[in-house]
């Protein structure tokens, strides 16, 4: 669908802010997605940009129906496995199942089956089947030594999952082989390695210490004292509708599952992006 030139500018303007902010404002970045709904929500690049500023705020329902009209406009399958996850943060992990067995997931290219099996796992593990997921993990993507952009969270969705299901030595070698295959930081495989050695790094300095030292800064001999990192136990790790209605939206909307209208936001597994697995 084509726009007049200066709803266009508008429109890309706040798309652009949306793609900007997403990361670092995902509230900031929703509220610019609105505004370029309301300008074009007959645009398919407009609707998914809208559902991926839901999803990071983890706004399911909403970001779920968002996907769902960019598809029917687009006929595209691209987004099947982020729709997927929308059900497990609803709730709704029999879903996400469901769906990984559909024949949309066969025409996906080889990152998405890849997030595919990510979601798939983690349904199971919102289900307590912790062995179904260490099984679904497995994979030739899995096994593979090549690194591509999703391996470093293959992996590490994949030593989680080995944790959880008190596997420790192997989580603690999955681990590493996450580390590994991550040059850009994409998970936090080394604090995790840490954790499970029992030690984190801190400033051996608390704010006692550090009023003392202050007073008397240098020794003795004029060296000034040593101040280092010391090993301690690790402390338990934490785990890890609006308004607005788009006429446009009515009558494609009403064919959809009465739940999905009544559904309310739940809390979001692991998706290692998505799917955070």
């Amino acid at each position: 669908m084509s726009l007049p030139k200066t709803l266009a500018e508008d429109v890309a303007r706040n798309l652009v802010m949306v793609a900007r902010l997403l990361d670092e404002d995902p509230e900031q970045a929703y509220a610019y997605s609105r505004i370029a709904l309301r300008l074009a929500s007959r645009v398919a690049a407009v609707r998914e940009a809208a559902g991926f500023a839901a999803y990071a705020t983890q706004r399911y329902s909403e970001a779920l129906a968002e996907f769902r009209a960019s598809r029917r406009m687009t006929g595209s399958v691209e987004l099947w496995p982020v729709m997927a996850d929308c059900e497990r943060g609803l709730g709704r992990p029999e879903r996400a199942m469901a769906m990984a067995g559909e024949p949309e997931v066969q025409k996906l290219d080889k990152a998405g089956q890849v997030e595919m099996r990510l979601v798939a796992a983690g349904a199971r593990r919102d289900m307590g089947q912790i062995d179904a997921a260490i099984v679904t993990l497995q994979s030739s993507e899995l096994a593979s030594n090549a690194v591509h952009p999703w391996t470093p969270r293959l992996r590490y969705a994949y030593a989680d999952a080995l944790l959880e299901a008190g596997r420790e030595d192997e989580a603690r070698e999955w681990f590493g082989k996450a580390l590994e295959a991550d040059k850009d930081g994409a998970t936090d495989a080394s604090d995790r390695l840490a954790e499970l050695d029992g030690v984190e790094f801190v400033d051996a300095l608390g704010d006692d210490e550090h009023t003392e030292a202050s007073d008397a800064s240098v020794t003795s001999d004029g060296d000034a004292p040593d101040v280092g990192l010391r090993a301690t136990d690790a402390r338990d790790r934490d785990d890890i509708g609006n308004d607005d209605v788009h006429e446009a939206d009515e009558a494609d909307e009403a064919d959809e599952d009465d739940d999905d209208e009544e559904a309310v936001d739940g809390e979001h597994g692991d998706l290692n992006g998505s799917a955070k697995a």
